[in-house]
């Protein structure tokens, strides 16, 4: 006996986007409330002016919901339509149960479910694995949700990351096209630089570099600078060449929102034309981890830095260190 398998390859693309930003801004000024810092010397370093914070009613999963039924409505999709729901994040404070089945069942659907963890990377490749599925035939629509709060995971007295990050959630319904929607995607990981970006303490309950009393995020900012805008170059090259496109074909670059410095010396270093917009919501936003892209691709269309239909190049990096980045069409906004 032989298993069948489809062998007819259709095209993928995102047939619809949504984001949830939280309706706390918080400004510099207030970050600073507690950060031996200033508005001049976060702006200086990160560019980041103001960040959201989620509420104490705002739930990882219950953001996550609200970007879906924006992207579901956007596709013109049903939630009993899809096949998989996978959520990227590295912020749900539960290992188990997971945050996707919860998000399914709560928009009425009964798909298979999953989270991913890679980091700032978890969107890039969460979308990989949505478009390979609708590829290959395993499904016909995916749910792609980032989602982070990140600002429950923080030491709000470390220089290093109290004034960096932000929470957020980004989702994508992923489906059959007419032709390619999202390209093939470049990416890969690190380990041997796992100690760049790191949960400290570990869930064991470890105590040794902290005195919270929960996990937080520890990054070394300079190992980070030192590592994505050059490294990260190569790989958008790479993505470029596997989708058949020249930087002169590009209508928008949407990089992860991890410091407007590293934004901006990536696209120096790829040598983006002017013509090019370059996403920058993090300016606004802050670093959402797994949530930015959705989130800088929305501000851009948003704000008719883009349009609907247009040819992106997608960057995202992060712990691990992983990345991933796809050339991909912008889709309608919900």
């Amino acid at each position: 006996m032989r298993i069948e398998q489809p062998v007819e390859m259709t095209h993928a693309a995102m047939l619809g986007l949504g984001v949830h930003r939280p309706e706390r801004v918080v400004t510099n000024e207030e970050i600073c409330e507690v950060l031996d810092s200033s508005d001049e010397w976060i702006q200086t370093r990160s560019g980041i002016r103001t960040r959201r914070f989620a509420g104490e009613d705002e739930t990882l999963i219950g953001m996550s919901v609200s970007a879906a039924r924006k992207a579901l409505d956007a596709a013109g999709v049903d939630a009993d339509q899809l096949g998989c729901v996978i959520v990227a994040t590295s912020t749900h404070p539960e290992h188990t149960p997971a945050s996707a089945p919860q998000v399914a069942t709560a928009l009425g659907s009964t798909a298979a479910a999953l989270d991913i963890s890679a980091g700032c990377a978890g969107f890039c490749h969460a979308l990989n694995l949505a478009a390979s599925m609708v590829r290959s035939g395993a499904e016909t629509h995916v749910l792609v949700i980032g989602v982070e709060q990140l600002s429950r995971f923080m030491d709000p007295t470390d220089r290093g990351t109290a004034f960096i990050f932000a929470d957020g959630a980004g989702a994508v319904v992923v489906g059959p096209s007419d032709a390619p929607g999202i390209g093939p995607t470049a990416w890969g990981s690190d380990g041997s630089q796992a100690h760049v970006i790191t949960q400290t303490p570990s869930c064991m309950g470890t105590r040794a570099h902290t005195d919270a009393d929960h996990p937080v995020v520890q990054m070394e900012g300079t190992a980070v600078f030192r590592w994505a805008p050059f490294a990260m170059a190569k790989v958008a090259h790479q993505a470029l060449e596997l989708a058949g496109v020249g930087l002169d074909d590009l209508d928008a670059f949407v990089p992860h929102q991890a410091n407007l410095r590293i934004t901006q010396t990536l696209a120096k270093n790829i040598g983006l034309p002017e013509s090019v917009a370059i996403g920058t919501d993090v300016v606004d936003s802050g670093n959402t981890s797994a949530a930015s892209v959705p989130l800088a691709i929305e501000a851009m269309l948003r704000k008719e830095e883009a349009a609907v239909g247009d040819t992106a190049l997608l960057i995202a990096f992060g712990a691990g260190l992983s990345y991933a980045g796809q050339v991909v069409t912008l889709p309608p906004l919900g």
